[in-house]
């Protein structure tokens, strides 16, 4: 997965590298229509999801306002979703009621790559934790990615155990 730095107002981040017609922005209802279900199956299986679906689900996690966000680049050529990625706030009782920052679902559709939309995603990400206050922000990647992320500023800490509960 390649990236791309970003330009976006909110992080304050400036890059002469930036493609200012690839903006990013909060997923949409209409995203549906626009690929993005199958742009997180070039991640992780993801089944087709209907209409109803997404809506219900979208709903749930517009319920929860800041505290959990999905960001998508829409490539206004296509009308097609080329990048995505969210990030959840997590509230705990350690360092005096602290948050952190989870990074998840972060994908470039593979047309798209090499283009800085990857870095982009995850820097705007990391940033809104920044903003709501999270003393960290972490994230899970396979070691063949260890090297984007690090390019992203992040840093190798400790080990990833996970217990999957269907196939």
């Amino acid at each position: 997965m390649d990236s791309e730095a970003s330009n976006d107002t909110r992080t304050g981040d400036t890059d002469p590298y930036t493609d200012d017609l690839l903006p990013i922005r909060y997923l949409e209802i209409s995203d549906h229509a626009k690929g993005f279900v199958e742009l997180l199956g070039q991640l992780s299986p993801c089944p087709p999801i209907s209409v109803a679906e997404f809506c219900s689900r979208f709903a749930e996690l517009a319920a929860l306002g800041d505290d959990h966000i999905i960001c998508v680049i829409e490539d206004p050529k296509t009308s097609r979703i080329v990048a995505t990625g969210s990030v959840f706030v997590e509230k705990k009782f350690l360092r005096g009621c602290g948050k952190v920052g989870h990074i998840e679902d972060v994908v470039v559709d593979g047309a798209a790559r090499c283009r800085r939309l990857g870095q982009r995603v995850v820097r705007f990400l990391a940033e809104h934790a920044r903003v709501a206050g999270c003393y960290k922000v972490i994230l899970d990647c396979t070691s063949e990615l260890r090297g984007f992320y690090e390019k992203c500023g992040f840093v190798e800490k400790n080990v990833q155990m996970a217990m999957y509960f269907q196939d």
